[in-house]
């Protein structure tokens, strides 16, 4: 028995057990603190005078999935040294238990792994079913006290926002962009908030950001030296939004073999394109279009650069449905037999496995996607067939490829723009030359939304640069970003700021 406690309870090996007793709920252990001198914390002169003693109730880690209370008789002791300013000093158990806790060390660095991952309320519903009596505020008190590291300067930093309420309030984080440390988490996300803590905490050589013209600022205000490398990921993702504009407004040139949207739609996008053209013709200006027409501006600037309406017509954004499997067999019947009606053709195909209702059948055929000899083919899927890699290509995807860049001359311009950009994105020493030829080529292309996106590259076009020539960037600090929202979203926007920036930097 001796052997069995005194392996179950080696934790507490700085004293002296006397008993365990089981409580039901709890077991109970009786111990006290060993006859041994102790230093005075006053003076520091050993003594051994007891002057009284009392209990101390602390909880220690739970055993068989019960609570353990340990009471724990500690002495108060009287010092010798007549001139020491502690006459009397109750004894302590360093490693074991600190003062005024009302837990042991093991105990506490068990609740504190646990809350460092789920916070509060979920620590309170998980640590009572493995015998830690906890609630909800005690664990964000053990949260909040756990120490912060050490805020350390990085030579490469990384900048990125992120939302406390979306399109209201707004934080930003920094991070150190090669090991990934937490450095600070900022209230608000403005110039003004980045640049004074770069002007405090200097000793930063590299910064990497977004597209972000607020961090760019701030970096070029308190930094001017410092180098400013923007994220490639950005960079990719601004040319696939371009590309994805410029592949529906050439809807008209590659989707011919599966047809442009019809009805009363088409005549609408016709009659809206021609009122449009005739007010821009007569010298009317684009927020004068606007107001006359009642349209957004937007809209407005979007008809006005197409240049032909079928540049504004879209193919059918059709999804794969439960009859597509049996395309092939209702195109056949319909063929051989014109008349035959939606029943029977209904019965037909359930022999073959259709488990779909009547009316989806007959809505398939009045749209007439039984005439297709495949699904039509959606802006949004061209585009990526066109920003995929080469390589992950299948064979059937190829096919549409070719056809899609042969489609009209400007297809086969972007599809160009887009492989020699996304080569840049691999940082090499030669690679600004290469810039310089491809917004070059970009400018003589007629892609109006690739303009736009070659004129953004210009204005900033240093940190570009840096990113197509230097390894760093921010792939981390996004890393950092999504880690946050698990955070938020465990948290339900309950906590605020200071709660939320200690979870962040404990990382």
């Amino acid at each position: 028995m001796a052997k069995l406690v005194g392996a179950v309870f080696s934790g507490l090996s700085a004293l002296s057990i006397e008993g365990v007793e089981d409580a039901g709920e709890v077991i109970v252990v009786r111990a006290s603190t060993r006859d041994d001198a102790v230093a005075c914390p006053g003076c520091g002169t050993p003594t051994g005078r007891v002057h009284a003693f009392h209990e101390r109730v602390p909880a220690d880690v739970p055993v068989d999935g019960r609570r353990v209370l340990v009471r724990l008789r500690v002495r108060r002791m009287r010092c010798s040294v007549i001139e020491c300013t502690r006459q009397t000093f109750r004894e302590q158990v360093p490693g074991l238990v600190e003062r005024y806790q009302r837990r042991t060390v093991r105990l506490a660095e068990q609740v504190r792994a646990v809350v460092r991952e789920l916070a509060g309320r979920a620590s309170a519903r998980l640590l009572p079913k493995v015998g830690i009596a906890l609630g909800r505020d005690t664990a964000v008190r053990v949260l909040l006290a756990i120490p912060l590291p050490d805020q350390v300067v990085p030579r490469v930093l990384g900048i990125d926002d992120f939302a406390l309420r979306r399109s209201h309030d707004y934080a930003t984080v920094l991070i150190d962009a090669d090991t990934g440390a937490r450095i600070d988490v900022l209230p608000g996300r403005g110039a003004e908030v980045v640049a004074g803590w770069l002007r405090a905490h200097p000793g930063v050589e590299v910064v990497c950001r977004d597209g972000s013209a607020a961090y760019a600022q701030a970096v070029r205000d308190a930094l001017p030296q410092a180098i400013q490398v923007a994220d490639r990921w950005h960079l990719w993702h601004g040319l696939c939004d371009a590309a994805g504009k410029e592949v529906a407004a050439h809807s008209a040139c590659w989707a011919s073999a599966t047809g442009l949207r019809e009805g009363k739609l088409a005549e609408t996008t016709l009659q809206r394109w021609q009122q449009i053209h005739a007010l821009l013709e007569a010298g009317v200006g684009l927020l004068d279009c606007s107001r006359r027409l009642g349209l957004a501006l937007n809209t407005i600037k979007r008809y006005a650069r197409a240049a032909t309406p079928e540049r504004i017509q879209r193919v059918p954004k059709y999804r794969a449905c439960m009859v597509d499997p049996y395309r092939d067999h209702l195109r056949a019947r319909r063929e051989q037999e014109p008349g035959v009606g939606a029943t029977v053709l209904l019965g037909e195909i359930r022999a073959l496995g259709y488990n779909g209702s009547h009316n989806l059948l007959v809505r398939y055929l009045n749209q007439g996607r039984h005439l297709d000899d495949h699904p039509h083919l959606s802006p949004r899927r061209a585009a990526r067939l066109l920003l995929t890699r080469p390589e992950n290509l299948t064979d059937r995807q190829r096919e549409r490829l070719e056809a899609l860049t042969a489609a009209c001359p400007e297809m086969a311009a972007l599809a160009s723009v887009v492989r020699s950009f996304a080569a840049l994105l691999a940082p090499r020493r030669d690679n600004p030359a290469k810039l310089a030829a491809w917004i070059t080529a970009a400018r003589e292309a007629d892609l109006p939304h690739v303009h736009s996106f070659a004129r953004g590259v210009e204005q900033d076009i240093d940190a570009v640069t840096a990113a197509i020539t230097l390894d760093h960037h921010n792939g981390r600090t996004e890393g950092v970003n999504t880690k946050t929202k698990l955070i938020k979203r465990q948290m339900y926007g309950r906590a605020g700021i200071d709660l939320l920036r200690h979870r962040i930097l404990l990382g």
